[in-house]
Formats: structure tokens, C-alpha cells, sequence
């Protein structure tokens, strides 16, 4: 009774915890293999695996499905990279360390769409923009950025926001590293390199691990950066798969071929997940 009374008392969050993620992905599969545009809502009936084969066959499918590995592995790698770098930099003590790392996460609680408009409107604008004054101040030709590079643009962004998750993660790390150890080494004659070779890249290995876990799955959904400033375009240059779900929703109206597209998206997502999970896991057993 006494083992029996706390799993019934946890009966229903865990029931509704688990309708609220099965009704949306029934949902979702149902209307995959069915006939559902909003034009034409007369229209309806089975079909399949149809719009699988539509979605996997547009000819902007195989440019998203690149655009979004290639975003994915270049915010996470910006991120590590930089974030390690930063972390180790405000590690060590002097006068406003506490401001500096307040100023440092801040812009991991901008929103997404604000984040797009500021990097779109400031920075980026080849007109007005603070680069393209940096450039004429230099006597080089402002860069259309959005126009001539727009996924590079689009990567710029999300890893600008990104960036204070990891170095916050990292530096929270570092703190808890053994300082005796460190101490040892240096009277040892431990170079820098050394330590960061030998003592600080192991212990930041479970972080990095979960940063790229963490990361990769919300990642995948990248959508208000492109919305707002590229649009996917010019053509599909900046097109990620989350995207291209969304025309086929939204602007062709096609909910069974985009239904079939989230599903692609969640096997993509569970696909990286196994990996990243497998990763983790052995990032923690040692």
C-alpha cells in the first residue's frame, strides 16, 4: 500500500504528460498518409506513402536537408570553440569578473526573432549597418550579406545567440575543477598548454558532450533566424528543413505533405539522438 500509493497520486501527470506528446504525433502521422490541402479540403483520402515521396522528391529537399547539417555543425562548433576559449578566459580572477559574466549570458535571453532584426537591421544592413560602416571605414566594398551570403548569415546569428549557453555551461564547469591539481602542475612546470592538454580539455569533456546534445536538438528547429531576415532564400541557399516544412504548410497549404515532413524531421532528430545520447553516456561513465 505504501509503494502503491505514491505511483497512483503520479497517475496523472504522468498520463497527461504522455497525451500531450502522443495525440500531436498521432496526429501528425494521420495526416501523412492522407490527402489534406486547404485548398481543396474536398479532396481527401488515403494515400499512402504519396506524400512521403512528394516531400523527399521537391526539389528544395535535398538543399534543406544540407543547409541544416551544415548550420548544425557550424553553430555547435563556433559554440564549443569559442565558448571553451571564453570560459577559460574569465576563469581566472580580475576587477569586474561578476559583471563580465552577467553581460556574457545575457544574450542567450534574447528572442530569437528580436535576435534576427537586430543582426538584419544593425549590423548586417549594407547600407547603415555597423559592418558596412566597418568596411567603408577601410575602403572595402560593404557585403550584401543577406543576398550574398545568407546561410553564413543565418549561422552568424544562431551562434551569436548560442554562444553564452555554452560558455555558461563551461565556465560553470571549470569551477569546479580541482585547484590543488592545477597548483601541482604548475609548480611542476607545467606549461599552459599542458594544462590545458592534460587537465582542462578532460574535464570539460562531459560538458562539451552535453552542450552538443543540448544544442543539436533545438537546432534542428531553426526557423524564426531565417524567417525574419532570408526567408530561404535567394532560391534555397538558407532553406533548412524546418523551413521547408513551412512552405509546404503555410504557402502551398499542403498539410499531408508537411505532416510528412515533420516526420522526417522527428526521425532526423532521433537519428542524432541515439549518437548524441551514446556520446553522453560514455562521457559519463568515465
Amino acid at each position: 500500500m505504501n509503494r502503491l500509493l505514491p505511483r497512483l497520486l503520479l497517475t496523472p501527470a504522468v498520463a497527461t504528460l504522455f497525451l500531450w506528446m502522443i495525440v500531436p504525433l498521432l496526429m501528425t502521422l494521420y495526416f501523412s498518409v492522407i490527402r489534406y490541402n486547404l485548398l481543396q479540403p474536398d479532396q481527401t483520402g488515403f494515400v499512402g506513402l504519396e506524400n512521403f515521396e512528394y516531400f523527399v522528391t521537391d526539389p528544395s529537399f535535398t538543399a534543406s536537408v544540407m543547409n541544416t547539417l551544415l548550420l548544425l555543425g557550424s553553430v555547435i562548433l563556433i559554440t564549443v570553440l569559442l565558448g571553451v576559449a571564453i570560459g577559460l578566459l574569465v576563469n581566472e580572477p580580475f576587477a569586474g569578473r561578476g559583471l563580465v559574466r552577467v553581460l556574457l549570458i545575457s544574450p542567450f535571453f534574447v528572442m530569437p526573432t528580436v535576435n534576427a532584426l537586430m543582426w538584419k537591421n544593425m549590423m548586417m544592413n549594407p547600407i547603415y549597418g555597423v559592418l558596412a560602416q566597418v568596411w567603408t571605414f577601410f575602403g572595402a566594398t560593404p557585403v550584401d550579406w543577406l543576398t550574398d551570403l545568407p546561410l553564413l548569415s543565418v549561422i552568424i546569428m544562431v551562434s551569436w545567440q548560442w554562444l553564452p549557453f555554452a560558455t555558461l555551461i563551461f565556465m560553470t564547469a571549470l569551477q569546479s575543477m580541482d585547484r590543488e591539481q592545477l597548483e601541482a602542475a604548475r609548480m611542476d612546470g607545467a606549461t599552459y598548454g599542458q594544462q590545458l592538454r592534460y587537465l582542462y580539455i578532460p574535464h570539460l569533456g562531459r560538458s562539451v558532450a552535453v552542450v552538443v546534445m543540448i544544442e543539436m536538438i533545438f537546432l534542428l528547429s531553426v526557423f524564426a533566424e531565417i524567417y525574419t531576415t532570408t526567408g530561404g532564400g535567394p532560391g534555397d541557399a538558407s532553406t533548412n528543413v524546418a523551413f521547408l516544412i513551412f512552405k509546404q504548410a503555410l504557402l502551398n497549404f499542403d498539410a499531408g505533405v508537411a505532416s510528412a515532413g515533420a516526420l522526417f524531421a522527428v526521425l532526423l532528430a532521433n537519428i542524432a539522438a541515439i549518437f548524441l545520447i551514446r556520446m553522453v553516456g560514455k562521457n559519463l561513465d568515465k
